[in-house]
């Protein structure tokens, strides 16, 4: 009788899935320092999120779990975000402080401008992201949730608090309010928020998790 070979992964195959493990591990770990490392006791518990601004600035981290080209990705950023009627301008950067990319959304049009390359313009701003950043930054939904608010899958306008923290939204996100703080007003405003959005035609599942503080806080 034959005896069957044994099978050796070779180097190359090896250092493929040290790396792949690698990656993951970093991955969690940022998802990690994400998380806030304390919580603050609010001012108002039980009530829901301040009345609704459209002036206002933040910044924060942002973490992407994605798919591109049939693999899963990963993504850790630190952001700006600064929203005037009609008018947000988001900045990406990497836990370095190298600029990623650069967003401005007006009622015309969307427009994102990476380092060394020509800025992008089109008038929808998640399929931009999603064309030159591989992930969907939602910019759209982002201007509603980073205040707690949404609009739900029946249309109707959502109000969060951290007795009423997560919703399905009309374009399909799944969103929870994971963590808050004390608004300027004395409100309850989001702290963390995890979105998630399944597969798509032109995309495939993709999750997003949110640190948010006013600017200059976080």
């Amino acid at each position: 009788m034959t005896a069957m070979p044994i099978y050796r992964p070779s180097r190359h195959s090896r250092l493929s899935r040290l790396s792949r493990l690698a990656a993951a591990a970093l991955f969690g770990a940022a998802l990690a320092g994400c998380a806030t490392t304390g919580t603050v006791p609010l001012a108002n518990p039980t009530a829901q999120v301040g009345v609704y601004r459209d002036t206002i600035d933040l910044e924060g981290k942002m973490s992407a779990n994605y798919e591109k080209d049939g693999q899963p990705q990963s993504i850790t950023v630190n952001f700006t975000w600064a929203q005037r009627p009609g008018n947000i301008d988001v900045a990406l950067f990497s836990p370095l402080g190298q600029t990623v990319a650069i967003v401005t959304v007006t009622p015309a049009a969307a427009t994102l401008t990476q380092s060394g390359r020509a800025p992008l313009v089109e008038k929808d701003i998640d399929t931009l992201t999603a064309k030159t950043l591989g992930w969907t930054l939602p910019v759209s939904g982002l201007r509603d949730w980073l205040q707690g608010y949404a609009v739900e899958a029946g249309g109707k306008r959502f109000a969060a608090s951290p007795a009423r923290d997560s919703v399905v939204t009309a374009d399909g996100w799944r969103l929870r309010f994971v963590e808050w703080q004390n608004g300027a007003d004395g409100q309850p405003m989001p702290r963390r928020i995890d979105a998630s959005h399944s597969a798509t035609g032109t995309s495939g599942d993709l999750a997003i998790r949110i640190v948010v503080a006013p600017a200059g806080q976080s």
